[in-house]
């Protein structure tokens, strides 16, 4: 019993090793807090948008470049620029960024979602429906 209970130790040291490792390597930027509205759901020169990640990226470039700020809206020092919103736009589709039940969320209404930020990738919620 006592070699069982050794083996058990030495595996929950290895689990929690590698979960710190985890942690460290995908440290929080920071996050912000976004109202997905109407105006979030069509393009600047006004087509639909068909993507969650599409509308979420509409979201900084509205608050960045145009300045269509929803009363809900944050501001973020990462996706100021083009480039910087394409990447985001990237990341947003990757697996894992938002479920299935976010996307469905941001596509069909106008949820209030937090966006936490990592240095590789964001993970988007709900918080108001």
């Amino acid at each position: 019993m006592t070699y069982l209970k050794a083996i058990a130790v030495v595996g929950l040291l290895a689990v929690s090793a590698l979960s710190v490792s985890t942690a460290q390597a995908q440290d929080m930027l920071g996050s912000y807090v976004a109202r997905i509205s109407e105006r979030d759901h069509h393009a600047s020169d006004g087509y639909p948008l068909e993507s969650a990640a599409q509308m979420v990226r509409q979201d900084r470039a509205n608050w960045h470049k145009f300045r269509r700020r929803d009363s809900d809206d944050q501001g973020d020092p990462w996706f100021r620029g083009n480039d910087d919103r394409a990447q985001l736009e990237r990341m947003l589709e990757r697996g894992g960024a938002m479920s299935s039940a976010t996307r469905r969320a941001i596509v069909n209404g106008e949820p209030l979602i937090e966006v936490d930020v990592y240095p590789d990738s964001v993970r988007v919620s709900v918080l108001e429906d």
